[in-house]
């Protein structure tokens, strides 16, 4: 096999371009299912930081097997007949659970991206491969770190995320969605304190995306947060009970359930980039 370049010789740095961040972040808030957005906003905040953790993957012993077989990670994820025979309270038994509760598809999320990348090129070089691993491992995150796929739950993840595998659009997206939500309640919940935690536990933690998934797949969930290294995400189960306390739904926080029920029109909830 020909050796892949760590970066593509035709490979073009588009530079750092908040206004078109900004832009394409408040598509997002527009219509939260637009994940292609979040492709964008990553690009356009892209910098060398990106490089440096390609390089530090594809120096463990997980990144040169991958380097060697280039394994289709979305392939295995959506096995679920494969994932389902696995014991109660694995790894993939309850990854998923999730995925068909959320009806989501690793697939789905590679079909997202490709939204974004239709019209550009494509580089067969370790910072694709690296990226592609990234998008497929985002939903692995979820369920392993505790946070859902509700408003808060995603600017969490991508906290974490942040700390794991640093980028400005990952960051951006977290506490640009964080302040959103507060707009609505003010400080009446600690929003901006589940995310800074969201940072400390992805800082404190072991590489997610640095795993043999495979072997991550058949490990039972509280074994393997406990060898990561992952800590409960405490505040952001505090914000869940104090806003159900209050009548409010984490997962539904500008109540477009009552609104759709009420044959309204919905109101715009915010973006969640999953």
């Amino acid at each position: 096999m020909t050796a892949l370049p760590l970066c593509h010789p035709d490979r073009a740095d588009t530079g750092f371009r908040p206004l078109k961040a900004w832009h394409h972040f408040r598509k997002l808030i527009a219509d939260k299912e637009d994940t292609e957005q979040v492709f964008h906003i990553i690009d356009a905040l892209r910098d060398n930081r990106f490089t440096r953790s390609v390089e530090a993957f594809f120096a463990t012993a997980v990144g040169a097997k991958v380097l060697a077989e280039r394994p289709y990670l979305p392939t295995l994820l959506d096995d679920h007949d494969r994932l389902k025979a696995l014991p109660e309270g694995t790894v993939g038994r309850v990854y998923v659970d999730f995925m068909e509760s959320e009806g989501l598809t690793a697939q789905g999320l590679v079909d997202e991206s490709m939204k974004f990348r239709e019209k550009k090129p494509r580089y067969d070089d370790m910072m694709e491969v690296f990226g592609d691993r990234l998008r497929d491992t985002h939903d692995l995150s979820h369920i392993l770190t505790g946070y859902g796929r509700d408003a808060l739950g995603e600017q969490c993840v991508l906290a974490f995320s942040y700390s794991q595998t640093p980028s400005w659009g990952t960051l951006f997206i977290a506490w640009a969605g964080a302040r959103e939500i507060r707009k609505g309640f003010g400080r009446r919940y600690p929003i901006y304190a589940a995310v800074r935690e969201g940072q400390r536990n992805g800082r404190a933690a072991r590489h997610i995306a640095h795993q043999d998934i495979e072997a991550l797949l058949a490990e039972p969930i509280e074994a393997a947060r406990k060898r990561l290294g992952i800590a409960e995400p405490t505040i952001y189960k505090q914000v869940h009970a104090m806003m159900r306390a209050d009548g409010i739904d984490p997962y539904d926080l500008l109540g477009t359930k009552a609104t759709e029920t009420a044959a309204a029109p919905a109101q715009p909830e915010l973006a969640k980039a999953a």
